[in-house]
């Protein structure tokens, strides 16, 4: 008995060893998102010229970037990160010399952080709605 008493004991302390080990990783995650800073990223998102097909609000262009709209992407950060990393169509990639991981992280939070457009029926001009 003593001995199956012991061995349970063990189990016991190297599951809650586990679970906090899968806690302070998955805190210390989220301290990484946290750290981004939407504001540096609007920095690094002008001043790396993404603007330029992208629209400062990340709503894309026809003309540039075929509509596609980057704000508040549905692309996890890493989904993302290698997205910019290795592209290979009409947008280059941008190495880690060019465009820094803490520039991406900041971009992504720049990114996120864009306010939800307005609905097409709250744009009058849209919805033809002048008065006469």
């Amino acid at each position: 008995m003593r001995f199956s008493s012991s061995r349970s004991s063990r189990s016991m302390k190297l599951r809650l060893a586990a679970l906090t080990v899968a806690a302070a990783a998955s805190f210390a995650a989220a301290n990484i998102a946290v750290a981004a800073d939407a504001d540096k990223g609007k920095i690094a998102f002008t001043k790396n010229g993404c603007w330029q097909c992208h629209g400062f609000e990340g709503q894309g262009s026809e003309a540039t970037s075929n509509g596609r709209v980057i704000a508040r992407t549905q692309l996890p950060l890493d989904a993302f990160k290698a997205f910019v990393r290795t592209t290979n169509g009409a947008m280059p990639p941008f190495r880690p010399a060019v465009l820094s991981d803490d520039d991406l992280d900041n971009i992504y939070a720049y990114l996120q952080s864009r306010p939800q457009p307005k609905a097409a029926s709250d744009i009058p001009l849209l919805n033809n709605t002048r008065t006469q």
